[in-house]
Parts: structure tokens; sequence; C-alpha cells
């Protein structure tokens, strides 16, 4: 079988790897892919964003399988064009997409569910935004309505703060189109964590629940980035939480999205909030695997991963057949010094020349230069995963490959699941 991974980050390259240990799969294109990618399959240039030209490609390579990445080629259809043209596609369509591309649709389809998730309004006039504001408790959350590369969510101490905020989305532009609508909603306060589903319309698998480190800095200080580090299963989502996900969340969601006509085939990220009493409420929907979510799942799958995101394309998942195995595995993202601000990209990265069979090197921000080195060519450059039989023995793994790896300036955290440990010692 022959796969084609659209994309070009950490995600993907995590695709990449269990397509590459597959037997289902003989040959694996990555369009446009990264560095790291290209010593795993073959990377062909993409306009993720333009769903004729992934198309086109599709067919250039006679792909058998196509799994669609990130978010953006989804929010404009890339997934309905492909399946228009034969391919079996692993990703939501246009409308299951909204969930992720909408804000204010996805909270309006929660409220009107009855699925536990804070309250919220939306707005498309500052005058009337910064009136609710001044009526407002805080602290609260304000959100651009569309995709905004993870950046896009504000946390309000202050009514002044609150305004400024809203300004900027509202009068100033500062998020484009996405930012012409917002969301204000109520803050939660509770422990978050992240549920990923594979789907196949009303069958679903839920993958061990997982938490990301968001924080630049140890301890979870400092700014937002796009992760810095991940961990499964995280003890948060214990029995009692897990059978509220599934009544209270998974099942009406994906019985609601049937009741639209949505037939939704791909992952589907719930970001949850356990809130102090023990209630999970939604944060938000993704319509992809999270990244670095992604690349600590799919080694806790006892089957091949191929096969089940074959069959969530095809509409044939059979969930009471999939395993997961009793281990944890973990994440460690190295950066670029300066991340997520100004960083520098060029510099060469060097690598241990062998790793055990528990630990792989994910991709994300890397280049190959003509002279077949590998250079950081982002922020976040790339991870290192490492399961193990106890989260002590995944981090440890972890952190001994990090220390094997390096280039000017690069940087991580060292404290990597540290909530958890410390509950556990």
């Amino acid at each position: 079988m022959k796969v084609l991974v659209i994309g070009s980050g950490g995600r993907e390259h995590s695709l990449v790897i269990a397509c590459r240990k597959s037997p289902l799969v003989d040959e694996i294109i990555a369009a446009p892919g990264n560095g790291g990618m290209a010593m795993d399959a073959q990377c062909r240039p993409l306009d993720v964003n333009d769903s004729d030209a992934i198309v086109a490609l599709a067919h250039e390579v006679a792909a058998d399988l196509v799994i669609v990445g990130p978010e953006a080629p989804l929010a404009v259809g890339a997934a309905d064009a492909l399946r228009a043209a034969g391919f079996d596609t692993y990703g939501p369509g246009l409308d299951g997409a909204r969930l992720e591309a909408s804000k204010n649709f996805t909270k309006k389809f929660l409220i009107d569910n009855q699925i536990p998730t804070a309250w919220g309004e939306k707005f498309t006039d500052f005058a009337l935004a910064v009136d609710y504001l001044r009526r407002s408790e805080y602290p609260l959350v304000i959100k651009a309505d569309g995709l905004a590369a993870g950046k896009g969510v504000l946390i309000c101490q202050t009514f002044e703060e609150a305004e400024r905020g809203a300004q900027e989305m509202l009068v100033k532009n500062a998020f484009g189109e996405a930012g012409q609508e917002i969301l204000i909603e109520e803050f939660m306060d509770g422990e978050e964590a992240s549920i990923m589903l594979m789907v196949s319309g009303e069958d679903y698998i839920m993958l061990p629940a997982s938490q990301d480190h968001k924080r630049a800095g140890e301890g979870d200080t400092g700014l937002n980035t796009g992760g810095m580090g991940a961990y499964a299963p995280a003890a948060v989502v214990n029995n009692t939480v897990e059978k509220k996900v599934r009544e209270e969340i998974i099942i009406p969601t994906l019985r609601a999205l049937k009741k639209d006509g949505i037939d939704y085939r791909g992952t589907l990220y719930v970001g949850i909030m356990v809130m102090p009493d023990g209630q999970p409420k939604v944060v938000e929907f993704n319509v992809r695997f999270g990244d670095p979510e992604c690349q600590i799942l799919l080694p806790l799958l006892e089957q091949d991963p191929v096969q089940l995101i074959l069959d969530c394309a095809r509409g044939e998942l059979k969930p009471e057949t999939v395993r997961v195995k009793d281990e944890y595995a973990m994440i460690v993202v190295m950066a670029a010094g300066g991340y997520p601000d100004a960083y520098r990209k060029g510099d060469v990265i060097s690598f241990p020349a062998q790793l055990p069979d528990n630990v792989s090197i994910v991709h994300a921000g890397t280049k190959r230069t003509d002279a077949g080195e590998i250079v950081t060519a982002g922020g976040r450059v790339l991870g290192v995963v490492a399961t193990g039989n106890t989260l002590k023995a995944a981090q440890d793994e972890a952190y001994s490959i990090v220390r094997m790896i390096s280039w000017a300036d690069a940087y991580f955290r060292r404290d990597i699941g540290w909530r958890q440990l410390e509950r556990e010692s």
C-alpha cells in the first residue's frame, strides 16, 4: 500500500514512523515533509491549503490512503475533495472540521446538545463586547473564533486586560479573519487533559488520556507554546472521570454529529478541564491529532495504527478489537533558544549514533542541507519519545537521549511529567 501523509510537523513525522513500521505499507510520501521525514519517506513540495493541489498529488503518486495531518487543509475541505476523487482519506470533511475552525460554532454545538462546557457569548461588535466585559466576572477567557495557530486565546484577569484583548482582535485585526468574531467565555479552574479519539461515525477508539505542557518555562511558567512535552496515560483521568467523559461528552457528541448528517472519519481531539469536583468539561475540540500528543499515543497501541487509520477512513472500525499497551510514554520537545519569541535557524544538529528500541526522535522544525546535514528550521525543532513500564522509566529514557542531542542554543524543559510524578512520590 502507498500512503500519502499531508503535513510537515512532529505529528506528521510520527505518522510517517508508524507507516514505516507497518507491514501494510510499501511506500510513504510526505508532503511537504521536513528534514527528518526525508529519512523515512519521499518528500514532495505542497501547499497544504490548496485542496486541488493535494488531490493532484494524490493522483500523481497513486496513493492508496491519504492521512491529512494538520487542521488547515481540513478546514478548507481537503478531505471532501480527496474522497470525491476516490481516495481513502483519514480526516473529517469540512462539516466536521468546523468543530475546530469555529469556536463559536462549537460552543453552540456543545450547549445545544447539553454537553458540559463553560458558558460563552459571541461578538463581532467591539462596543457590545466591551459592554458585556464591564458586566462580567473575572478571570475570563477571550478566544478568536477561527484558526489562529494556537495563539488566539487570552486569559484575562481584569476588565482592562479583556478590553485590550477584544480591541486587538476586533479593532486592530491582530488575528486577521480568525479574530473578526470572538468568543467571551467563563474561566474554568481545574486540571486540563487531552482525550484523543479515532472516529468512524459513531464508533470510536479512546486513546489513553494525556497531558501536554504548553508553557515554555519549568513548573508551567512563562509564555504559551505549541507544546514542550507530553505524557500518557495521565492519572487525572481516573476511571470515574473516564466514565463521565464517555457518557456525558463522547457519546452525545458523536450522536449529535450523526444527527446533523456529519459522517466523521478521523481524529477528534477533546480538550477537557477536570473540575475540582471531578466533573470533566469540554475546553475545545480539535479535528486532528494533537502535537505532541500524537507522538506518544501511537506507540501505546498494540495494533498497527495504520490498519486502524485505514479502518476509520473506510468506515469499518471495530473498537472491540483494539488493545492498548500497559505502558507509559513521554515526549520531551527540544526547541530553538528564544522560542516562542524570536529564534535562530540553520544550526547543525548532532544526533546519537544509535537509539534503544523503545525510543524514537520525531522531527518538527528541521531541514536537510545539500551537504546532507540536518539543521534547525523552526521553533520546536524535534521531540524525543520514550516508552517504559512506569512514567519515571519513560522520563529517564527520554532525557538520557535528549542529553545526547545538541546544537547551538538548544532549549528544553527538564520537568516534563512533573505534576504526575510529584503525586506518585
